[in-house]
This record gives structure tokens, C-alpha cells and sequence, in this order.
């Protein structure tokens, strides 16, 4: 089927679908958009893309007989392909993609594509400025904030397109197949959407579903059930681990990391000489710089690299320091998991921000993990009771729940003392008091710089 000869529809119209509807004008499709917001603001859209104006937009409910006609619905990231407008069009014959199938679709050159519950955004923005530093057209895309879609129609075969790729995008993929792909690691998220924890495994897993042995997937050795994984693993396999010596692959050893290969044992980096912070970011490195390597960078390019890489945003993010008090800004932290990396990381007595949006998460891990650092549980948002009582489930009561952002981080800055650290990692989606995690940790930057010494 050739896209570009066919009715598409495109289902939302945030930034992913305006990219898609973008790329498919530019190729000569026949698009339509729909989305399920009635009172959308029309005015926004065609500000944003002027471009739109011509295209039929469909607001609030598409109707059977709206559908007819598409050979194609590209859905954005955040609209469930289990909807029942969505099982609608299947039964109609209309083909399901999503952004990063159509993005592949008309894209040329490599991709090197990360997906796994955590680390995706630093690993792929260190895996992009490593490429950078070897070839001279790279694209860093996907999950990371720039649509794939909104940069495939630029792509030559000289390209190499870094992408990080979520579990919502890997649910419409067909055809995708990254020449490197990496599993960082899996645990529960977003199990309101992919319902069990089996199926959000296989969707992860499906990165290397159309790789070959010509290809390669990084894993995560610590992570058990890509050990498994890697016997069925349809791409050649290299492991990254931060707790094991390794035969073949990268590894963590009195805090320094090794490439091991064809019996050989190469010191890349001590991670003293890193700009990052914590186990877990090491392992970002290792699975980088294992894609890297695989993709056939030399070590001491990669090397150079690491030397200068400095965290990305909202991801244990050093904000400022005042009265002796340091804050952080982990507001990519949206998951428990990932909050635990955030705790880990600190090294100092530590007044945590957390709650937000319920992802039917279970906080236990995280409560767990405090280690004696967490001087006081600070809650906000929608998740905040439930949080609390688990805690006090696991015996730490030093909890206070405010209605407000703002109140919450005074409160911090008040009671800290002179060595302590205040840390945003909520453990919590955004969504319901924010746009988006990126509009928490602003906002979080904003109020702690207005702060009074």
C-alpha cells in the first residue's frame, strides 16, 4: 500500500498528530483530522500550523459513516488502540499506524531506536550526541520531544536517526525495524493502559520484532526478563550490566565500566570522570555506549563524549542551592521506578515531593528505597492519600499533604536545614495539575529560583 496515494485519517492534534498530518499533506495524501475535544480552540491549531487550515477537521465523535473511506487512522501516542472507535475502524479493514511507522515509513537512512521504562530520554540524548560526534547528519527524535514525523521527509540514506520510542508508540508498529534497538529495562508502568503486565512486557519487547541477525538489541543484563528475552531475541544480542563481570558486553566494576570482547578487556571510563550521577545513569552510558559501538563509533570517540555529557532536563537535574539547601528536579520521574533512581542519587538528607496522577501504580518499592534519606514525604496531587497510607504501611509517618504545588515547595525550603536537599521525583504521571512532566519540572525550576535566601 502507498500511503501517500490514500485517505488517511489522523486521530489527535497535538504535536505528534500535526506532524503526521504535516508529513502526509507534504507527501500528497488525502488527510483528515478528527479529535474527541469538541471545544477544541480551532484558532490554536491553525496558529501552530497554518497549513491545517485546509484540511477537513473532525471534532468530538467520528461516526460509522465518517470512517468509511480511510485506508488509514494514524493515531497519536496518548489515544488507546483499544478504544472502541479504534476496534471500529479494525473491523472496518482500516490499517492502525501510529507516528513512528509512518515516520519509518518515509524516512530513509539507519535508526537506532531506546525504548524501556526508564532512561530512555538520557540514553537517547547521550546515544545522539555520540552519533553526532562520528557522522554528520543525526537526528534525535521520538519520545524525546521532536516527532519523528516532523524530520523523515529530510532524511537521506546518509541519515541516522536516534529515536526514543515509547510502549503507547511500539502498539502501532508494522513494518519498523531499527538497525540497533536497546531495551534499557522493564517494570510496571502504565498498566492503566496496557492493562497487565504481561502485555506491557511484549510491547516493549516488540522493538526487534522486524530485526534481523544483521541487527543488534542492547539488554539489560540485571533485568531478568530481557535475560530471558535474549534466547528469542530475533537481533544479535550485547549486554550491559551494572552488577556482573561480563564475558561479551559492557559492565560495571569497582566503579569503572569495561568493554569486553572476542576475549579482550578494554577500560572505557571511571565514572568519576562522568557528569552524571547514580547506578542507574551508569547503565544508561553502558547501553549507549553499546549501541554506539555496535553501530561502529570508535570507543575513543565515544569516550570524548561521555567526558563532556551533562544530565538532561528534568531528569535528576541540579536546579540551585540556597541557604545550603540543593534542589533537584526530577520530574521525569514518573513512575516509581524511576523515582527510586532519584532517591538513590541523593547524598544528603532529602525533603521528597511526590504524587500526582494514579497510573494504578503500587508505591512500595519506593517507599522501601527511601534508606533513611528521606527527612519528609511531601504529597500533592491525586495520588497523595495513597501514597501516604503506604507509607505508613512501611512504617514512615514523616508525611504532609498540601493542596498546592507552591505550598508544597515553600514548606520544603522552610523546614530544610543548611546540607539537606529538597528533590522533585513524584512517582506520578503529571497529567490533571500539569500539562505534561516537562510543564512540572518548569514550574518546580521557576519557584525554587523566586525563593528568598
Amino acid at each position: 500500500m502507498k500511503i501517500e496515494e490514500q485517505r488517511v485519517l489522523v486521530v489527535g492534534t497535538g504535536i505528534s498528530g500535526i506532524a503526521a498530518a504535516e508529513l502526509l499533506l507534504k507527501k500528497g495524501a488525502e488527510v483528515t483530522i478528527f479529535d474527541g475535544n469538541k471545544e477544541l480552540d480551532t484558532a490554536k491549531l491553525y496558529e501552530k500550523s497554518p497549513a491545517l487550515r485546509e484540511v477537513p477537521l473532525i471534532l468530538g465523535e467520528l461516526t460509522e459513516a465518517e470512517m468509511d473511506g480511510f485506508a488509514v487512522a494514524v493515531l497519536s501516542p496518548g489515544v488507546p488502540t483499544d478504544l472502541p472507535m479504534v476496534n471500529e475502524m479494525r473491523d472496518k479493514g482500516i490499517a492502525i499506524w501510529g507516528e513512528i511507522e509512518l515516520a519509518y515509513y518515509f524516512g530513509k537512512g539507519d535508526v537506532i531506536a531506546i525504548t524501556g521504562t526508564n532512561g530512555k530520554t538520557t540514553t537517547t540524548a547521550l546515544t545522539g550526541a555520540i552519533m553526532k560526534s562520528a557522522y554528520s547528519d543525526v537526528k534525535i527524535v521520538g519520545n524525546i520531544g521532536i516527532p519523528y514525523t516532523s524530520v523523515a521527509a529530510d532524511t537521506t540514506d546518509e541519515t541516522v536517526t536516534v529515536a526514543e520510542i515509547s510502549s503507547f508508540q511500539l502498539e502501532t508498529i508494522h513494518a519498523f525495524a531499527p538497525k540497533v534497538s536497546a531495551i534499557l529495562n522493564i517494570t510496571p508502568d502504565h498498566l492503566n493502559r496496557h492493562h497487565t503486565m504481561e502485555c506491557y512486557i511484549k510491547t516493549k519487547e516488540s522493538i526487534t520484532r522486524n530485526q534481523t541477525r544483521e541487527d543488534t538489541c542492547v539488554l539489560n543484563y540485571e533485568d531478568e526478563e530481557l535475560r530471558r528475552f535474549a534466547d528469542e531475541c530475533p537481533a544479535q544480542v550485547v549486554f550491559f550490566s551494572s552488577k556482573h563481570v561480563l564475558q561479551e558486553g559492557f559492565y560495571l566494576e569497582n566503579d569503572n565500566i569495561y568493554y569486553a570482547h572476542d576475549g579482550q578487556k578494554t577500560h572505557v571510563i571511571a565514572v568519576d570522570e562522568l557528569q552524571l550521577l547514580g547506578r542507574h545513569n551508569y547503565e544508561n552510558v553502558m547501553a549507549a555506549c553499546a549501541m554506539a559501538v555496535s553501530y561502529g563509533v570508535p570507543l575513543e570517540k565515544i569516550v570524548t563524549v561521555l567526558k563532556q555529557f551533562t544530565a538532561v532536563e528534568h531528569r535528576i537535574e541540579y536546579v540551585t542551592e540556597k541557604r545550603g539547601v540543593k534542589f533537584y528536579n526530577d520530574s521525569k520521574g514518573t513512575n516509581p521506578d524511576a523515582a527510586i533512581q532519584g532517591i538513590r542519587a541523593m547524598n544528603r538528607p532529602t525533603y521528597l515531593i511526590g504524587g500526582g496522577y494514579d497510573k494504578q501504580s503500587e508505591y512500595d518499592e519506593w517507599i522501601e528505597a527511601f534508606d533513611g534519606k528521606v527527612k519528609k514525604l511531601v504529597l500533592i496531587g491525586q495520588t497523595a492519600e495513597k501514597i501516604k497510607q503506604c507509607a505508613y504501611r512501611h512504617g514512615f509517618t514523616d508525611v504532609v499533604l498540601f493542596d498546592t504545588f507552591e505550598e508544597a515547595i515553600r514548606f520544603c525550603y522552610e523546614q530544610a536545614q543548611s546540607g539537606d536537599a529538597v528533590l522533585l521525583s513524584p512517582a506520578c504521571a503529571s497529567w490533571g495539575m500539569f500539562a505534561n512532566y516537562e510543564e512540572r519540572g518548569r514550574i518546580f525550576k521557576e519557584i525554587v529560583r523566586s525563593l528568598e535566601e
